[in-house]
């Protein structure tokens, strides 16, 4: 007799844990539709996404084990609900190989960190042969440096990128077709900022938006923190938890603002867009949903394999490339290039 109270006992907290990740995990799915101001908590929820559909898979498996077929129900359901979500970061297709023969834009957008901030100029020259090398026709920068040691990197770029529109100091795309008319796009008390041109391919201008949102602020935070700690000052764990927290709801918010302004930019657009950049925000979060709007992710429609464009621990999927319905994407994929902390992300598109 004890020992089927304890097995009821343990039946009952494993289908609380269920009820419970359920839960989480529907307002999860949809804590991106509310901004992060005055919703913080259910924003941030999205962020652990991944951890939550992997408790719900567990449960799954429980129940199968325990052959409970009517508890199994709830976690195969949040499941499904879920799969939306995991192709932002899965797809099982193979990519396709003949995409660079079909007549269409190949974009790409990348991070390059200022290239490492190299007197050589080095990195910026096999950016540039990377570049080439993948046959790209619209490049958008992030974190530029015009200056790489002695070397002006406009002047060499424009051998094979004749074209190119400055934003604010880090921000450019270059193009291999002309660039009609551009506009930087300035966001208040930060450096980031965004940044459109209209291009003319073959006599149909499509306007290109580069955009670098918010960052996190969390590499900041421990690089303080550890500056202090070799001051002797006393950094305890809770302390530099709290202000991680504190300078990640902060980004949120920013975030927030800066994708609010970007996407009433675009809708305001009478040309076709593509929209790229360095988010600094995860799939499903309200940045994601808001610069996404009406159009479509790139990945999701061309992409294969698993996607992320942080390199080292962070896994994570947070420089994209949209682009308007009228638009059909062909290729979708990202280069192992180790000169920033992100990968570039390139995409083919049939216009």
């Amino acid at each position: 007799m004890g020992r089927l109270a304890v097995y009821k006992y343990m039946s009952m907290m494993f289908l609380v844990a269920q009820i419970v990740a359920a839960i989480l995990t529907i307002a999860a799915l949809y804590g991106g539709d509310v901004s992060p101001i005055g919703h913080t908590a259910r924003a941030m929820l999205v962020y652990i996404l991944p951890v939550l559909i992997a408790i719900n898979v567990l449960l799954l498996i429980y129940w199968l084990l325990r052959r409970h077929w009517l508890f199994l129900i709830l976690p195969a359901l949040t499941i499904a609900c879920c799969i939306p979500y995991m192709g932002t970061l899965y797809q099982f297709r193979s990519q396709d190989k003949g995409a660079d023969a079909k007549t269409g834009l190949k974009i790409a957008t990348y991070n390059v960190a200022m290239f490492g901030r190299e007197t050589s100029g080095f990195m910026a020259q096999d950016i540039l042969a990377e570049m080439r090398r993948q046959k790209v026709d619209v490049l958008c920068i992030q974190e530029y440096s015009n200056v790489s040691g002695d070397k002006n990197n406009s002047e060499s770029y424009k051998e094979y990128f004749p074209y190119m529109a400055l934003g604010r100091d880090d921000m450019v795309i270059y193009s291999r077709y002309p660039i009609k008319g551009s506009k930087p796009i300035l966001f208040d008390y930060t450096n980031n900022s965004a940044m459109w041109a209209d291009i003319d391919i073959n006599g149909d201008q499509v306007r290109v938006y580069n955009v670098h949102l918010q960052t996190t602020g969390i590499n900041r935070t421990l690089h303080q923190a550890d500056k202090l700690a070799a001051q002797d000052y006393d950094v305890s764990s809770s302390r530099i938890l709290n202000a991680i927290f504190d300078n990640y709801t902060m980004g949120m918010v920013f975030r927030a603002s800066q994708a609010n302004i970007v996407a009433t930019d675009r809708r305001s657009s009478e040309k076709p867009t593509i929209v790229c950049g360095d988010f600094n925000d995860v799939p499903y979060s309200y940045v994601y949903n808001t610069m996404l709007g009406n159009m479509v992710d790139g990945f999701k429609e061309c992409g294969s394999g698993w996607m992320r464009t942080l390199r080292g621990k962070k896994a994570v999927r947070i420089d994209y490339i949209f682009h308007d319905a009228s638009f059909k994407g062909l290729s979708y994929y990202t280069s192992d290039m180790t000169y920033s902390d992100h990968y570039p992300v390139f995409m083919k598109i049939a216009l």
